[in-house]
């Protein structure tokens, strides 16, 4: 596995996991299961049975960098790659690229989100090495894509062929990327059956992506990458300091994805989230007899059903009639929420901050 590289990707906020998700603490460093283990940890150790520890990078927020490091101290700081400003992931995946290229020319990479749930993790690591040995064989671009249990409207999905019989666990090429669609859009996807939830989990050689961003992105391509004798030196940070001010803002989805032509999916079928919102969470966790998911030692629910309730342990707490409610309390922060409303929290929030913006500081 000398030649495996892993890049976790840790710089977002998750705010559709307010209240304990926090610009200060955000999702990826909690215990969101209430299993002892944030989703950052979770991920590392997925990720050791695809590559040597010293072969893990999280690519992260300056100011999550000592939150990675007490998570993860098996890592040293060398391993804890910092973005100044959040651009997005092109640029962030330019610089762990043109890093690793500098370190190891015949790397190939495994780009993993920090905050996404896998359950089955056999199974996870048999489509990782699938994804890892077409990549070095055929120097493709290759994603994992996982089969949809519903007709989401929240995913971006991948289009591959419907005549070539593929079967989970294979590679197949892409045909194409569609955005994420509406419901009616969704419900024919879901019953085509060549139609997958793209993960945003991808593996490629560190020069197959270089080499595709210097085709489509060629202004970042020569932020990162035209020079790497400045990486793995004591002057790689202000060198990427200086890139992150001046490169845009893209992700790696309209960077590169949508526009070349060498991808193929491997087609997943471990149990997949990408805890996107609370109520993606649901399904993961245990329910008494009426359908209620609850975190809290001394929570104590009447006359209420469908709800899912995450409160600290110090706290006793006591709800009655509550039907379909999502009730989360951190620190200072109590929310109450309708679960139809769900998709509705980023625009409370902004409502909320520009009345309350001390508990936003």
């Amino acid at each position: 596995m000398k030649d495996n590289y892993c890049i976790i990707m840790a710089g977002g906020v998750g705010s559709r996991f307010w209240p304990m998700s926090t610009p200060q603490k955000p999702k990826q460093f909690l215990d969101v299961l209430g299993i002892g283990k944030s989703l950052i940890q979770m991920t590392y150790d997925r990720l050791l049975l695809i590559a040597p520890k010293e072969n893990i990078y999280i690519l992260t927020n300056t100011n999550y960098a000592e939150l990675v490091k007490e998570q993860l101290p098996d890592l040293t700081y060398d391993q804890i790659l910092t973005e100044p400003k959040r651009k997005n992931t092109a640029p962030c995946i330019a610089y762990a690229a043109a890093k690793i290229m500098a370190l190891n020319p015949n790397a190939t990479m495994v780009i993993s989100p920090s905050d996404h749930l896998i359950v089955k993790e056999f199974r996870f690591t048999e489509i990782v090495k699938t994804a890892i040995e077409q990549a070095n064989n055929s120097e493709r671009i290759v994603t994992l894509g996982i089969q949809p249990t519903r007709p989401d409207t929240g995913y971006g999905y991948i289009e591959f062929s419907a005549d070539n019989k593929i079967k989970a666990g294979e590679v197949t090429e892409i045909i194409q990327f569609r955005e994420k669609p509406n419901l009616a859009t969704a419900e024919s996807f879901v019953a085509s059956g060549n139609f997958y939830w793209n993960s945003g989990i991808f593996v490629w050689k560190a020069k197959t992506i270089l080499d595709a961003l210097q085709s489509f992105q060629p202004t970042l391509y020569a932020l990162f990458a035209k020079d790497l004798s400045q990486y793995n030196t004591p002057s790689e940070q202000a060198k990427v300091d200086n890139c992150f001010e001046e490169c845009e803002d893209i992700s790696i989805d309209f960077a590169v994805m949508e526009n070349a032509k060498n991808v193929d999916v491997v087609l997943a079928d471990f149990d997949w989230s990408d805890l996107g919102t609370w109520g993606s969470l649901n399904t993961h966790l245990k329910k008494d007899s009426n359908n209620n998911a609850v975190i809290g030692e001394h929570t104590h629910l009447f006359n209420s059903s469908n709800c899912i309730v995450n409160v600290p342990d110090t706290k006793l707490v006591l709800l009655d009639g509550l039907n379909d409610y999502i009730v989360v309390e951190s620190e200072s922060m109590l929310m109450v929420l309708k679960s139809e409303n769900e998709q509705e929290l980023k625009n409370y929030l902004k409502q909320v901050e520009a009345k309350s913006p001390d508990f936003f500081k």
